[in-house]
């Protein structure tokens, strides 16, 4: 189903409503496998994606990672539920976003899924749907330690595809009992970044042989370890102080319980646990079986941060939330015009970047509200005035290829 309007002064908010929840339309049957059914967005993702496709076009590295965006209200008729909010609004029914970029940063597709569906339960359809729809059929795939499961490492290798995967360094015994014991010597490895150096220690630890080997790359970032390190004294220092006090309010204080143990009827700090936890300092672990070195591996995860600075545009500087629809159909289109915003504002970058700048986005969309236009009809002429550029507005439309339209126009009414 489409929508006719003559121009643009024919347009209402109600067209835009429309527009919106045709987007989330459903197609036809839920394909098998699929956590949501095939809709309009997705037919508009697939096409963008072939527009810009050629013999060189190589998706042989995606990045995915997950929000969850609140409602208020119901949610829709599948879409909101209650689980664990990333929002930290466990009073709001929500739903789980699932984004997938490519190598250069460029939004690929969203999933979305019911707000009670578990991160590591996600991971596996989201790559069979890439599979069909974009015919990926060998690929290095990049997510956090949240998707991470013995089945979904499984059903990854049984496919052919390749995975870079945070681990569980905690509640994995593996890693806990066997990788971080390794005693093999670090390699320090310094990376430029966007606000200085980052210091790190890597080293590489395989387990087993053959097919059934494992490959964990285990790094050491000193900066974030002095961080933990300060950050657990500042609760040790906290929890003596509130041990002095009394103790039986601490039981469920989940940031002082971990260092606790019972001694009779009262409780104490546990040298033993404050000493475990030391072993965690500054310490990531990563699950591969993509043949790259330690350092590649490193710098790829790394790069999954700009999934997650895509998500904060989106809940922020795209105004994703609130989400106020009733409709499961609307949601989605709501949500995917945030997907076409990122996608647009990712071209802008390019195009930016190819004159030498990059425009600060709050700050444009700022400038860009600022940027009026008024008409004024006297004497049979229709005058038309627009406020003057702000910013970086004028440099943007130059690398857009876009006129502003003059300062001031006349020309006669009809």
């Amino acid at each position: 189903m489409g929508y006719a309007i003559d121009s643009a002064e024919d347009l209402a908010l109600h067209h835009f409503y429309r527009v919106m929840a045709w987007l989330g339309e459903e197609l036809g049957d839920r394909q098998a496998g699929a956590l949501a059914p095939r809709c309009v967005k997705d037919v508009i993702e697939e096409q963008l994606f072939e527009r810009r496709r050629d013999l060189f076009t190589d998706l042989s590295l995606v990045f995915m990672d997950t929000t969850s965006l609140c409602f208020y209200g119901e949610g829709g008729e599948t879409l909101g539920r209650r689980g664990h909010s990333k929002d930290y609004r466990p009073d709001l029914a929500q739903m789980i976003l699932a984004l997938v970029i490519d190598a250069e940063g460029r939004p690929i597709c969203t999933e979305m899924v019911p707000g009670n569906t578990a991160d590591v339960k996600i991971l596996m359809p989201v790559v069979t749907r890439l599979r069909e729809r974009f015919g990926i059929t060998r690929a290095c795939v990049v997510a956090d330690r949240g998707m991470i499961s013995a089945d979904t490492i499984a059903a990854l290798e049984a496919l052919g595809m390749e995975y870079i995967l945070g681990a569980r360094e905690r509640t994995s015994r593996v890693i806990r009992d066997v990788v971080l014991k390794d005693k093999a010597a670090m390699v320090p490895l310094v990376l430029d970044r966007q606000h200085g150096e980052t210091q790190l220690w890597v080293k590489e630890v395989r387990m087993g042989k053959g097919k059934a080997a494992q490959r964990y790359i285990v790094t050491v970032n000193e900066a974030e370890a002095k961080k933990d390190r300060e950050n657990r004294q500042a609760i040790i220092d906290g929890l003596q102080a509130q041990l002095k006090k009394g103790d039986k309010a601490l039981v469920g204080n989940s940031a002082y319980r971990r260092y606790l143990r019972s001694r009779g009827n009262a409780f104490e700090i546990d040298p033993g646990k404050l000493a475990e936890e030391a072993r965690f300092d500054g310490v990531s672990v990563l699950r591969t079986n993509a043949r790259i070195t330690p350092l590649q591996a490193v710098i790829r995860y790394r790069d999954l941060l700009e999934v997650e600075a895509l998500f904060r545009a989106a809940k922020a500087s795209f105004d994703t939330r609130p989400i106020f629809h009733q409709a499961d159909a609307a949601i989605r289109g709501h949500v995917f015009c945030s997907f076409l915003a990122l996608t647009l504002a990712k071209e802008l970058k390019r195009l930016c970047g190819a004159r030498g700048f990059q425009p600060e986005w709050q700050k444009l969309l700022n400038d860009l509200d600022r940027l009026q236009q008024a008409t004024i009809e006297k004497g049979g002429k229709v005058i038309t005035t627009r406020t003057h550029v702000t910013g970086q507005v004028g440099n943007v439309f130059k690398a857009a290829g876009i006129a502003l339209p003059h300062n001031i126009s006349e020309h006669p009414a009809d």
